[in-house]
This record gives structure tokens, sequence and C-alpha cells, in this order.
């Protein structure tokens, strides 16, 4: 049954209690558990590579399967967010992706590798971000991007916990029962919070934050909106593709192949494990920053300064010999990585209305998961072959130039014949 109680109650009838304002903590919780976990590949990586003594590319190639499947299954996530809510869905993700930890630490094949992690842990990731910021995007009208930017800090601040402590986990007690906690908490906190998340507030008969009547929202969440046949027609829906392509690609990479870069330059295992939390503690200030920004000057504008961030830092990182370059890179990754992240949902959002919005988000993700595939693949390959990530930091480089000028291509709401219309971008 679709997960939808409507209380047609009117405007003076509403509880005092905004929901919405529980809506955001409780997904920002969900987060700190779902992106926290997941970032502890790359401090698992040099661990099993030592054990297995599998090469880079075929370890890293499992994330790749990973991101893969996760923007597949995502798509066929948004079709099922939009139809039963926000709350089965987490439900089922968080088992998949507790339970694909757990069974990460008994593995003894490079085939339990890739089913584990590369298939199980996909399917609980394909519910990391679109069930979450399509249910805030319908949650509010008004100040849609901070609120979007604010739940997705909580990635921020889970990179800053999780990776940490299971290196440290690992130092204490190995990497296999180091796993076993990771997925006990994956699995517990994510589907324990999942059964706070309502859909939308017509559920528990509230009007969104900056909405005027209940009658007008459902327009917008309905008619009003695009179908995924009249959204895939148009050239901005594919510009949003690429942009996540490109996002993605550059993420991945780092995420998977940083800590062991900061190795290669000296750094402990500790230290190098810092650079991933780093990353995620500048993130926190990015996402709320660059959704603000977006809120005011359109997220067109947000993203191209964003990827700005980006070109430029990994063309700094190719020169950046020292272990304290690299943790300048990772502070200025992590506010440009921060904002980008919070920019994805508002402007699907804004362009093509909210009826249909979780199946088309989702398969813009789909595209950034081919990305995050391709990136941390051909990293490990390059660093197999030359004993160097310079060249995939090069790659990188060219990847943000790419997205500076998609960006700069994205124009203000499309109508349904597919041409941007005169109002302000977002």
């Amino acid at each position: 049954m679709p997960e939808r109680e409507v209380l047609n109650l009117s405007a003076s009838e509403k509880p005092r209690f905004f929901y919405g304002w529980f809506v955001v903590p409780v997904a920002w919780f969900i987060m700190v558990i779902i992106w926290g976990t997941y970032y502890t590949f790359g401090v698992f990586f040099e661990p099993v590579l030592t054990e297995f003594g599998w090469s880079r590319a075929m370890t890293s190639g499992a994330f790749s399967v990973c991101a893969l499947l996760t923007g597949l299954i995502t798509i066929i996530v948004g079709r099922l967010t939009d139809r039963f809510g926000p709350r089965i869905v987490l439900s089922v993700c968080g088992l998949f992706l507790g339970l694909g930890y757990l069974l990460m630490s008994q593995i003894s094949a490079v085939w339990q590798l890739y089913l584990f992690y590369g298939v199980m842990v996909a399917v609980g990731m394909s519910g990391a971000l679109l069930p979450l910021q399509s249910t805030v995007a319908r949650w509010f009208v008004k100040r849609r991007g901070t609120m979007t930017g604010i739940v997705l800090t909580g990635i921020g601040i889970g990179t800053i916990i999780v990776p940490p402590l299971a290196s440290r986990l690992i130092s204490a007690y190995g990497w296999h029962t180091a796993y076993i906690i990771v997925g006990g908490i994956a699995l517990v906190f994510i589907i324990s919070a999942a059964q706070f998340i309502k859909r939308d507030p017509e559920q528990v008969g509230q009007l969104p934050y900056g909405g005027t009547q209940l009658e007008e929202q459902k327009a917008n969440l309905n008619s009003g909106g695009f179908s995924l046949k009249q959204a895939i027609r148009t050239m901005q829906f594919w510009i949003i593709c690429m942009l996540n392509f490109c996002f993605a690609f550059s993420l991945y990479t780092v995420m998977v192949h940083i800590a062991s870069h900061a190795g290669k330059l000296g750094a402990s295992e500790v230290v190098a494990a810092s650079t991933l939390a780093v990353i995620g503690g500048v993130s926190i200030i990015g996402r709320p920053a660059m959704g603000a920004f977006a809120d005011r000057a359109g997220g067109k504008w947000a993203m191209i300064v964003c990827f700005i961030l980006l070109a430029v830092d990994f063309l700094w990182l190719t020169v950046a010999q020292e272990v304290w370059a690299v943790f300048l890179f990772a502070a200025i990754f992590g506010f440009a990585y921060g904002g980008i992240s919070a920019l994805f949902s508002p402007i699907i959002a804004e362009r093509f209305g909210l009826s249909s919005h979780g199946v088309i988000f989702g398969i813009s993700l789909f595209c950034g998961n081919i990305g995050g595939a391709i990136g941390p693949f051909i990293a490990g390959h390059i660093c197999d072959v030359t004993d160097s990530y310079q060249i995939a930091f090069l790659v990188c480089v060219a990847v943000g130039i790419l997205g500076i000028i998609l960006a700069s291509l994205l124009k203000p709401r499309v109508s349904k014949g597919g041409e941007g219309d005169s109002r302000r971008s977002t």
C-alpha cells in the first residue's frame, strides 16, 4: 500500500508544530550513517590489499561496480519513492547496506568482494540521496536549497566521524571486526530512523513551508510538474545528467584514492584517513553556504563557482608533494563537493516540478554513478601502471573544466516545450 494518508485540513486547523522541522534532523542523521559508513572504503582499501595482494584496479573495481549499480538501482528507487514514500524504501536499503558490510568481514575471494560490496552495498546506497532529498523538496517551497544543504551536511559529519573511527577500529581489532561494527551501526540506526520520515506535509495535514494553499501544492506535485517522458526530451535534463557524471567522477576518485595518495607522500594510515575527515568537515560549510547562495543568485552560478574550485583544486594536487598540501586540497575539495551535492535536487525541482522528481533525480544520479564507477577504476589502473596518481588528477582537471562549460549552459525554468522561460534560474 502506498505510504500516503492524506488529511485535508485547512491552514487554520493544521497543528502548531511544523513536522518538517523534525524531518530535516532525522534525514540529516540518516545521511550521517549512510555516507559515513560508505566512505570507509578508502580506509579499508590498504588493509584488504595487504591481506590478499590484489591490484589497486581490481580492488577499487568493487567500488566502481557498486557506484554503477547504485546509479542503476536509484532509478527504480526513484519510482518506488514517488509511489510508496521514503520510509519503506529507506528501511529496505538500510537492511541491504548493513548486511553488505557485515558480510564484507567474511570475504576471502574477489567474487565475494564484488558480490557483498559491489552488489549488496549498491542496493543499500541506492537510497542514500534520492528518498531524503526528494522528501525535503516536498516539505519546503521556500528555503528549499537551504534545507537541502543542511540535510546534506550529514554526509560531511559522517565522513568526519566514521572513517577515522573505522581506522582506529582496524588498528585495534583488525579490519574484519571493524567491518562487523560498521555493518551493525548501519543496520540498526538507518532502519530505526527511517520510521520517523513522512513523505510530505499532506500526510500529516500540513502545508509545505512557504506554501499558501494545499490545493496549490497538489497542483505542483501532480499536474504542474513534468513527467519523465517530457523531461528527457529537454536539453536541460541531459545537461544536469552530465553535470552529475562530472561531479561523481571527481568525487569517487578522491574518496577512494586520496588516503592512498597521502600514504604515498609519507602520511601514516591514521593521518591519511584524516584527509577524508577534512573533506567531510569542510563540506558541512559548503552545503548550506552554496544552498543559500543558490536561493539568492541561482543554482547555475553556484554550480559554476563550485566546478571552478574543483578544476583549480585538482590542478593544485598535481604539483602538491607534501602531506600538508594534500590537506589543503581536501579542504577546498570538501567545500566544492558539499556545495555541488546540495544543488541538484533544488535545480531539478525548479525546472521540472515535483510530480516525477524522484525518478528524474534518480536518472541524473545514475549518470553520476557511471562517472563514479569509471573514475576510481581509471585512477587505480593509472597508479598500478605508473605508481603515481598524477595523470589521474590531470584527468580530473579536464573533467572539472567540462563541468564549468556544462553549468554555464543551464537555463531558467523549463517549459513543456523544452525551452527555458524568462524566470530566474535556480
